[in-house]
């Protein structure tokens, strides 16, 4: 019996154990999210006057976050540096939808959320050969620039036009350092490099492989390679480029052939480019480059009261057929279409009446093929735009201008390679999409085709700005790489032999 009753009093107590162990830990628990909640409800007073140039990155809080990335290998190469994740997807979709988060106003004002973005850039004051010299203009007194208030080089017409962003960047520099320069500025010039957010190089490298890139008879380099080899040298003897190697410095590269002999060597600058067709992804990648829209060469669609029934072609592609690499796809689809009644799939040019040819085509048409060539990009998807003229976009490798801030979902159609050279797969899809959902894309490129439009002077969010904001975008990760590339700069030289010899990876940075 006092066994029993022993046994039934030790049970009573490890129970009364148990509750009350139970009970505390329910109390501590509750206290420690108490106090956690507390601490990240108090304000965070930071001085953002310490931060350096804290006006461009107080500006840069509306851009798109890049938060909860993760490295992944991948066969899109240069795009495969870094992905969101599904979860931060989701989230920003659902914010979307719910009218919380507007990352892109498409009303014909605004691109961003914030009203100004100012980038501080110091530019090289190079010689004339490798900018407007390129242009045959020729200096007068000590300046290497022309006063673009009265005195603009003509640019070279053709498909040189298509490149020619350096030729727009450069004048919106040029023009910041007026006083009546516009208001709607997006980038400022300062003559203090340690001032600058971005160090400025005006090569007109894509001018220079247009018009220089053969060689003379008895002349082993061409003028194009030359120029190059003489830019390579200016700039590893500048302190600005020792002091950062060139992590911070702009070089412009759009022609998919410029600077093929200098970037091995200035690959640790951010390019600014069509695409990344012809780059290793060590050497230009999305993380670190920026990558511009073509200037189009077909007109802009004024007064545009087509509609879906004024238009009578379904489907338009007029270029070159046969190309190599991803372009293989544009004969597969030839011979797939071109007896399709409503769809215009021929060889053409810019020779003769080629622009002409194409402007009334895309006018006259709903859908406009863009199909990956050479290189994934071409201007024909920029040409489409400005024709209000739906894209159709083949090219699983495209990168496109500004995507972390423009949803081209909504005004252009993306197929895979694999799907559209399948056979009546791509014209069953096109005649699918109804007339309503046509009529809704069709409205959107009137709303968004200024963001594609280069002018001179600038204008509020159009191609020249929307440039400098992608670049502004790059700063802040440009600021990490530095002053982690800096810690050690003022520290005593370390005397741990094993440490010293520790090889850094090429692709380092």
């Amino acid at each position: 019996m006092a066994e029993r009753i022993g046994a039934s009093s030790l049970k009573v107590v490890s129970r009364k154990s148990l509750l009350f162990f139970f009970i505390m830990t329910s109390v501590l628990f509750i206290m420690s999210w108490f106090f956690v909640l507390r601490s990240t409800s108090r304000p965070h007073f930071i001085d953002h006057n310490l931060l350096p140039n804290s006006k461009l990155f107080s500006t840069l809080d509306g851009s798109k976050s890049h938060m909860q990335k993760q490295n992944v290998e991948s066969s899109f190469g240069n795009r495969a540096i870094l992905v969101d994740s599904e979860d931060v997807e989701e989230a920003s979709e659902t914010k979307a939808r719910n009218g919380k988060e507007k990352l892109v106003k498409h009303d014909g004002k605004k691109c961003n959320r914030n009203d100004e973005v100012v980038l501080k850039v110091f530019m090289y004051d190079l010689p004339p050969e490798f900018h407007f010299g390129l242009l045959d203009w020729k200096p007068s007194g000590n300046s290497v620039w022309p006063d673009v208030r009265t005195n603009i080089p003509g640019y070279p017409g053709g498909l040189n036009l298509q490149h020619s962003i350096e030729f727009w960047l450069t004048l919106d520099i040029l023009a910041s350092e007026f006083p009546q320069a516009s208001k709607a500025r997006t980038v400022i010039r300062v003559q203090n490099s340690s001032e600058a957010d971005i160090i400025f190089v005006p090569f007109f490298s894509s001018l220079s492989y247009n018009r220089y890139s053969k060689s003379k008879p008895h002349v082993k380099k061409s003028k194009n390679k030359i120029l190059q080899e003489k830019l390579v040298t200016y700039l590893m003897a500048q302190e600005e480029w020792k002091r950062s190697g060139g992590k911070d410095h702009l070089i412009l590269a759009h022609h998919p052939n410029s600077m093929l002999d200098a970037r091995m060597k200035l690959w640790p600058a951010t390019f600014i480019l069509s695409d990344f067709g012809r780059y290793p992804p060590n050497i230009a990648n999305v993380e670190k480059d920026v990558i511009a829209p073509y200037k189009h060469l077909i007109s802009s669609y004024v007064n545009d009261n087509s509609n879906f029934d004024s238009r009578p072609t379904l489907l338009y592609f007029q270029g070159a057929i046969y190309r190599k690499d991803g372009g293989l796809a544009r004969q597969e689809l030839f011979y797939l279409l071109k007896d399709e009644k409503d769809v215009h799939f021929s060889f053409g040019s810019i020779g003769k009446d080629g622009i002409k040819k194409a402007t009334e085509g895309m006018r006259a048409s709903k859908f406009c093929l863009n199909i990956a060539g050479d290189t994934p990009s071409s201007n024909r998807l920029f040409d489409a735009i400005a024709s209000h003229c739906v894209p159709v976009i083949i090219s699983d490798k495209i990168e496109l201008p500004y995507e972390d801030v423009i949803d081209y979902s909504e005004f252009c159609i993306f197929v895979r390679t694999s799907d559209a050279i399948k056979e009546k797969f791509l014209i069953n899809f096109i005649r699918g999409i109804a007339k309503e959902e046509w009529t809704r894309m069709w409205n959107k490129l009137k709303e968004v085709e200024h963001f594609f439009e280069f002018h001179f002077p600038s204008k509020e969010n159009d191609a020249v700005q929307m440039i400098w904001q992608a670049v502004a975008r790059k700063v802040p990760a440009m600021r990490l790489k530095l002053n982690r590339f800096e810690r050690f700069s003022r520290s005593p030289p370390s005397t741990d032999e094993g440490l010293r010899s520790i090889p850094v990876p090429k692709n380092f940075w």
